[in-house]
């Protein structure tokens, strides 16, 4: 009997479990059994094997092949084994020493020519073999800087399996020709990234767009206003205006506005893309905020993750740690936008599927943006809609109260007009003096927060900013009036302290006076509070 083990890592979301490949010959009738688990992409590694192995000039085991897949209770899915299950059986025919293959982790899959190809998911699995105490992984040449990302691991990047033979039985290693195989993968057809022209596929999703600048956006104090204590506090905006007034201009240029990510937020966001195989080619790293703006056509599997078999993540997975925007809200499915209610509290999403529980990261910023009528033309101040009050009620009731209790600022956006367009009004501030000023706003709060799980205000519980952290005296006098009228809920008015303590960070006052909890309802209720909106050096 001959007897062979390696590693590789099965991922169940973005976490990874390390798997034990165990390679057994025995004399007999020819044959291959693979057992653990395995679904049907790994089932069908045999025959990818078994050509890749003849297909490198190594000679096949003529007896019974036994792979076992180890712990045999977690279920494996995907073709990143092939390459730990070939080197293991090489391993038990004795081709490779089986000592030198117990302590590595393989992740790779095999073309019928022996080439190694890329698979989706490499860091978290490499995070997974570092937590394991693991310190050599194999991967795919074209993913080698991507696994280089974890600190305090060996990483070795191959071409074809006749390198990694030539490599492990200290042989000559032989040249290959350079495949691409760093191509991105086919999903992001039609997707934006950095320096690309428009979306066209179902997420316009990219980094920090900083191409765009909001000095482009003409007018719009408030929703200005509005963009810039949302980047700088975590909270999430609504946007109702005519079509054409900058709504989208706005959500775009969001993300410059944020905080570079640092390297922990950075590797989460990385991880989540990994999976989802939405890397950029020659971008191993992410850190810049991403962007997602999936269409209104969406289900609410792509919004929230799933899919058939193991949970993929979804749009708000996508945009974690950045901006997910949904243009034309109400014209989503009202099942797809209630199930945003509970990353939009927790942070994370959890879908429950046959083959197991899947979590994935989902802490966004989320901006809605609508017309406030089926023709758009609706407006308080003007009389330009043709829509009859029971369309206009029924339009505006497909945003469900729930939801939008969870959005802290409201903000109507005015139609721009041709004074305006004209330039001779004054345009706002720059991208790069808007995102200082937030840059500073966020130290400020994450000062104040040293110690404690949350890193924004809009992650802190209302019952901590209560108690720990008072506002002026008598600031708080117009908040709870509302709340007895009924025009704030109890959670609308802890997300009004929230948002002003972001106003009180980004105009520099120890804690939230009467003003910037004034500025904190207007964002929230849209009621004219008769405070300046405007945050910079005119403030």
């Amino acid at each position: 009997m001959a007897f062979a083990r390696t590693c590789s890592v099965a991922l169940v979301g973005v976490e990874g479990v390390v798997v034990e490949v165990q390679a057994d010959l025995e004399p007999g009738v020819a044959a291959f059994t693979l057992v653990g688990l395995p679904d049907k992409s790994l089932t069908e590694s045999r025959d990818r094997v078994r050509a890749a192995v003849v297909n490198s000039g190594a000679e096949w085991p003529q007896k019974k092949l036994t792979v076992g897949l180890s712990p045999a209770s977690v279920p494996k899915s995907g073709s990143g084994f092939d390459l730990a299950v070939a080197a293991a059986v090489l391993g038990a025919a004795e081709r490779i020493d089986p000592r030198v293959l117990a302590d590595i982790v393989m992740i790779g899959e095999l073309g019928l020519d022996g080439r190694v190809r890329p698979v989706r998911g490499i860091l978290p699995a490499v995070l997974a073999a570092a937590e394991a105490g693991y310190e050599q992984v194999v991967v795919p040449e074209c993913a080698a800087a991507e696994a280089s990302l974890v600190p305090g691991i060996s990483v070795l990047g191959v071409r074809s399996l006749r390198q990694l033979i030539a490599v492990l039985a200290d042989e000559p290693v032989p040249e290959e020709p350079h495949d691409e195989q760093g191509r991105p993968d086919p999903l992001l057809a039609g997707l934006r990234m950095p320096g690309t022209g428009a979306a066209t596929g179902m997420y316009g999703m990219g980094a920090a767009q900083h191409e765009h600048d909001l000095a482009d956006v003409v007018g719009q104090e408030s929703a200005r206003t509005a963009v810039e204590v949302a980047a700088a506090g975590g909270h999430h905006l609504f946007l109702e205006g005519p079509p054409g007034a900058g709504k989208t201009m706005l959500a775009e240029r969001l993300p410059a506005v944020l905080p570079r990510l640092c390297r922990a937020e950075s590797l989460e966001v990385t991880a989540v893309h990994s999976v989802a195989g939405l890397l950029p080619p020659g971008r191993p790293l992410i850190d810049t905020a991403p962007y997602c703006a999936p269409h209104h056509s969406a289900t609410m599997q792509a919004l929230v993750g799933g899919g058939p078999g193991f949970a993929r993540p979804g749009a708000v997975s996508l945009a974690h740690r950045g901006v997910l925007f949904l243009d034309e809200t109400p014209e989503f499915s009202s099942h797809a936008l209630d199930a945003l209610r509970q990353p939009l509290e927790s942070g994370h999403v959890v879908i429950a599927r046959s083959a197991g529980v899947v979590r994935f990261p989902a802490r966004f910023l989320m901006v809605l943006a609508a017309n406030p009528c089926p023709c758009g033309r609706f407006s308080r101040k003007e009389d330009l809609c043709e829509c009859p009050p029971s369309a206009i009620r029924r339009y505006q009731a497909r945003l469900s109260g729930p939801l939008l209790d969870r959005v802290d600022l409201r903000v109507e956006v005015d139609r721009v007009t041709r004074s305006q367009l004209a330039g001779s009004g004054s345009r706002g501030d720059a991208t790069t003096v808007v995102a200082d000023r937030v840059r500073a706003a966020r130290e400020r709060a994450a000062a104040r927060l040293t110690g404690t799980p949350w890193l924004s205000n809009s992650e802190v519980p209302g019952r901590e900013l209560r108690s720990r952290w008072h506002a002026a005296p008598g600031a708080l006098e117009d908040a709870e009036r509302s709340l007895e009228r009924g025009v704030l809920t109890a959670r609308g008015l802890d997300r009004v302290l929230r948002v002003a303590w972001t106003v009180a960070d980004l105009v520099g006052h120890d804690r939230p006076d009467a003003t910037d909890v004034a500025l904190a309802l207007q964002l929230r209720t849209g009621v004219p509070r008769g405070v300046p909106m405007a945050l910079g050096a005119s403030r």
